[in-house]
């Protein structure tokens, strides 16, 4: 694999009797790119999604993570990913702190906990529970999570699902300080401008395969050379900019 490739994936298949999940898809992902899944339910992006983690054997065709052949090794895999976790998997009897140093554990590896709660502006809860948590703050654990074992490609599902428009913000801006550390990032959400502001590139899936990949800019621009037109022309600012200027970026988080 070429070396500034993170992830390339060759007419992979996944079937689940007679229902195709993933119908010999291909694609190449670049190291320090956000590349998103896009697709309605049932598109076949979970399933993609838990190939590449190592998570889900498929029937055929290739996957390789980070020079890894996940379908040869897909326990070997999970050393060099990470992926964000619901709140629902972390005991609650533990504190942030002891979280992260447990996770680390799993690695054989030490953890600098508070540093990890600092990128995700959560050093100040390191002694919380996560049940005291609001949801902003539990995705952002769960990110921290992920990156106990330093990981090369970083899975995000639905990351901002559930949040108001402050955490919803600040997890962007999480998400592409990661970018800028030099991890590749892998999105899966139902949020097109969540899409269009993260991904360098997006693959839209549906019944099992890609219909398209490309950046978002240029599948707009595409759209619109074959002359679609919106009921509601698109204005400069949307309403959640406004709420964003009127009550601002600052989190409202207990």
């Amino acid at each position: 694999m070429a070396a500034d490739l993170a992830i390339k994936v060759t007419n992979l298949h996944k079937s689940y009797g007679e229902a195709v999940a993933v119908n010999g898809i291909s694609f190449e992902v670049q190291r320090q790119e956000v590349f998103g899944l896009l697709g309605p339910n049932g598109a076949g992006k979970t399933t993609t999604v838990e190939i590449l983690e190592g998570l889900r054997e498929a029937d055929s065709g290739e996957a390789v993570v980070a020079g890894i052949d996940v379908l040869r090794h897909p326990d070997k895999v999970k050393h060099v990913i990470g992926v964000q976790l619901q709140a629902s998997a972390f005991m609650d009897n533990l504190s942030l702190l002891e979280l992260l140093e447990l996770f680390a554990a799993f690695y054989n590896r030490r953890v600098d906990g508070e540093a990890l709660l600092r990128k995700v502006d959560l050093v100040e809860k390191a002694k919380r529970q996560v049940k005291e948590l609001s949801g902003g703050q539990k995705q952002r654990f769960s990110i921290a999570t992920a990156l106990v074992n330093e990981p090369e490609v970083l899975f995000l599902d639905e990351p901002s699902t559930g949040l108001d428009p402050q955490a919803r913000r600040n997890l962007w801006d999480l998400v592409r300080a990661l970018q800028g550390e030099g991890r590749c990032i892998v999105l899966t959400t139902h949020f097109m401008d969540e899409a269009e502001y993260l991904c360098d590139r997006v693959a839209i899936m549906d019944h099992g395969r890609i219909l398209r990949l490309d950046t978002p800019d240029n599948l707009v621009h595409e759209l619109l050379s074959h002359g679609f037109k919106r009921d509601k022309v698109e204005r400069e600012a949307n309403l959640e900019d406004v709420f964003i200027n009127l009550t601002g970026r600052e989190l409202r988080e207990e």
